[in-house]
């Protein structure tokens, strides 16, 4: 005899799914509407985009590859920016039609596309630093310098609205990482300045460009390696699926588990699903509740599917005492299973 699928919508017990935002979670960890996260977006992307117009400007008027690759990157933040708030946009309206889990990954390829951008630019700044590194052109270190410190000031200022928003968010936390980057780099640029000036040492100002490049490929790969195991349904960081699928089994009732999938939905909702065999004589229903209850506390994953079984009872010392089956051989349970099988006691992953 077998339970019906189960799933997470015990409303009354406050751990109802709601895609990742049951429980009492509104997907926004530390309680920023998403209204906020808006408004804040909106005033980090008034001030770089203003303020990267006018370094362009001066950029090309000193002859500085520092000001104009720091005005490239607040390119690359402002359209991460805009990215963002659309994605913010499209991930709040409902699921409905063919996209069963509304368009919540919007904000994921928004950061996959802004980690991309980073790193193509970045080849083309690093590819004009080096030609001057070897034919440097006169630089003019005074307006760099003052060029410099205003830009410190902006991203300061974008970098503390942004970091009002909801950081749990790879699109925001992108966004906000891009800012730092930025004011890394603008000190940078100033430092070269005031080497240019004092020493007329022209070269600093594209040493100074390189810095910039090398934070530049490291958010790059931030980002799109984030996205990327999203998109490939890799575990959430920080959840060990086999340590994860031994904590299920060694539940009271629970003799075997498998086809564990976890995975994330979106970059602040993750999610959960398996196949849960338990004693001829448990309360499956109640094994249920305290596996949602237990993954919840543990792994703050509060969108579960679990399909729950009764093992026959003449199984149920057989699975106890053998070991546990390759990938796809779960007896009359399943067909075709996925990933390795957990029972009690030591076994093979």
């Amino acid at each position: 005899m077998s339970s019906p699928i189960e799933h997470d919508h015990d409303h009354s017990e406050g751990d109802g799914h709601g895609h990742g935002a049951g429980g009492g979670h509104d997907g926004h960890s530390h309680g920023v509407a998403a209204d906020a996260d808006r408004r804040w977006l909106t005033v980090a992307l008034l001030l770089i985009v203003g303020f990267m117009a006018v370094e362009v400007g001066i950029g090309f008027a000193a002859q500085s590859l520092a000001l104009i690759s720091d005005a490239a990157h607040m390119l690359t933040d402002a359209v991460s920016i805009a990215l963002a708030l659309v994605a913010i946009r499209l991930a709040a309206r409902p699921a409905r039609g063919g996209f069963t889990f509304g368009l919540k990954r919007a904000e994921i390829l928004s950061a996959m596309a802004n980690g991309l951008t980073l790193l193509l630019l970045s080849v083309w700044l690093a590819w004009e630093a080096v030609q001057r590194l070897i034919s440097p052109p006169e630089v003019t270190g005074g307006l760099v310098v003052v060029t410099a410190l205003v830009g410190i000031v902006v991203n300061v200022a974008a970098a503390w609205c942004i970091s009002r928003a909801n950081r749990t968010s790879l699109n925001v936390e992108g966004a906000y990482q891009h800012i730092l980057t930025d004011l890394y780099g603008f000190i940078g640029t100033a430092v070269a300045g005031v080497v240019v000036v004092t020493t007329g040492f022209a070269r600093a100002d594209a040493i100074a460009s390189l810095f910039v490049v090398v934070l530049m490929l490291r958010a790059g790969y931030g980002l799109v390696r984030a996205s990327g195991r999203i998109f490939l349904e890799a575990a959430p960081a920080g959840i060990d699926p086999d340590e994860l699928g031994d904590l299920l089994v060694g539940q009271e009732g629970v003799v075997e588990v498998h086809d564990l999938h976890v995975w994330q939905i979106s970059s602040d909702s993750p999610a959960l699903s398996a196949h849960v065999l338990v004693v001829p004589s448990g309360d499956c229903h109640a094994v249920r509740r305290g596996l949602e209850a237990l993954v919840r506390e543990k792994y703050s994953i509060t969108h579960t599917t679990l399909q729950v079984d009764h093992l026959g009872s003449g199984a149920v010392q057989d699975v106890a005492i053998t070991p546990a089956p390759e990938a796809g051989d779960a007896g009359e349970h399943c067909e075709d299973t996925h990933g390795p099988v957990h029972r009690p006691g030591p076994h093979e992953h």
